[in-house]
């Protein structure tokens, strides 16, 4: 197999404007109908009108690059904000509904020095970012083998007492992955891999993630709170032998049963021993970029809401008038904590929603850092009921954490150390030269 390219939607709106370096060519064979481009002053100006798809392509390696104006970066998030970004390879327009989609096409190698870029700051140790390119490439092949498949199955259960639903990353139909926190964070040459990062990739290159001869589908997070998650708390109901639930420590067998009410409230009101539990500024810059190190407590976390505002913030995020909001109620949680379903009880109406994604966007004007929390529920000074989540961890925490992994690496583990912690009973396989 020799390496292929990958295809990454940047962004999609009624308009985008993008600069061009001189080395591309305009594909106009890739139209069916006529162009309405518009050139001024090397910004080029492109509205919709009557063809599917445009490419521009470059014509002269890595000196051709392109740039794209009012790129969002972390869509829905707290850290979201609007970026200029640059990008080598070629440059695919298409039409998705009443929107462009810019693309960004680029071989899998360059492709993965910007994520390792973007995912964190590239000055972490050789291990750490030894163990992200693998487990990047691992995840983008098992993104782009899962387009060619059928689709498993529903992804929401949507009645009147319970809405149950989840998103993946097959939810791309035009591309094979998107540029941002829903899939991976791609970004270009806007940040600078450094030679680490490319060496990085470079020593990994072909190198992939195999269980029992299959790609592993390698997910990663922030911060996994002390314990990582399996798969089914989050997406499909289905697990996998290499993302277990497992302690984020040498002792990584030693978890208490956190699907328990009791043990979770016990493990998450506590600080237990875990590599991601570090208040390290060094290692922390390491994994966290600029906008990453605005969040500073994500091992253990406190939300505070007054019933009127959890009220009005549920109802506007959920679309959903359940009245005065009365008790948060965990149904079901994964073996890290994190909360699978919630019951939420309201004066008007009663439903339970999941999976944790679904539960984090109810819950916060973004996302929760987390579903692993208890809900801790008294009157203020007030006299009114007030909300206080006690929470765990920064994402899913399914697979990789990111911020453990850096504290390994710190420690002196080795890459492969890594992902064997990470994605227990897994291999590494040479997937091309």
């Amino acid at each position: 197999m020799t390496e292929p390219f990958v295809q990454v939607g940047i962004m999609s709106a009624t308009q985008i404007d993008f600069d061009l370096s001189p080395h591309y060519i305009y594909k106009e064979e890739a139209c069916t109908g006529k162009s309405s481009a518009t050139y001024s002053e090397g910004k080029i100006r492109w509205r919709q009108q009557l063809y599917d798809e445009l490419v521009f392509e470059s014509v002269d390696g890595d000196s051709a690059s392109f740039t794209l104006f009012n790129v969002v970066i972390g869509k829905q998030f707290h850290w979201q904000r609007v970026e200029d970004q640059k990008f080598r390879g070629n440059l695919k327009f298409i039409v998705e509904g009443n929107q462009i989609t810019a693309v960004n096409v680029v071989p899998v190698e360059k492709y993965l020095e910007s994520v390792v870029s973007s995912e964190m700051n590239a000055t972490a140790s050789p291990a750490l970012l030894q163990a992200h390119a693998v487990i990047s490439r691992s995840w983008l092949f098992h993104q782009m083998q899962s387009k060619t498949k059928e689709n498993s199955g529903d992804r929401f259960v949507d009645t009147d007492e319970s809405l149950i639903r989840w998103q993946d990353r097959e939810d791309h139909l035009h591309f094979d992955v998107c540029a941002d926190d829903h899939c991976q964070r791609y970004q270009g040459i806007t940040r600078i891999s450094s030679p680490k990062a490319i060496e990085a990739v470079c020593s990994t290159r072909g190198q992939v993630l195999t269980s029992e001869g299959e790609l592993c589908d390698a997910r990663f997070s922030k911060c996994c709170g002390g314990a990582m998650e399996q798969f089914s708390t989050c997406w499909e109901d289905k697990n996998y032998t290499y993302l277990r639930p497992l302690r984020d420590n040498d002792d990584v067998d030693n978890l208490p049963d956190l699907t328990d009410e009791a043990e979770a409230k016990k493990w998450i009101l506590s600080s237990p021993d875990a590599f991601c539990n570090t208040t390290d500024k060094q290692v922390l810059s390491q994994v966290l970029n600029d906008y990453d190190q605005e969040t500073h407590h994500f091992y253990r976390w406190e939300v505070s809401y007054s019933q009127t505002q959890l009220s009005q913030l549920v109802a506007r995020r959920s679309g959903i008038d359940y009245g005065l909001i009365q008790d948060l109620v965990p149904i079901e949680r994964g073996p890290s904590g994190r909360i699978k379903q919630l019951k939420i009880i309201g004066s008007l109406r009663t439903r339970i929603i999941g999976k944790e994604l679904e539960i984090r966007h109810t819950l916060s004007e973004s996302h929760l850092y987390s579903s692993a929390f208890v809900v801790d529920k008294g009157l203020d000074a007030n006299g009114e009921i007030r909300f206080v989540l006690h929470g765990a961890g920064w994402g899913h925490g399914v697979g990789l954490c990111q911020i453990g992994a850096a504290v390994m690496g710190v420690k002196g583990y080795t890459y492969s150390d890594i992902l064997n912690h990470y994605y227990p009973g897994s291999e590494i396989t040479q997937m091309y030269k």
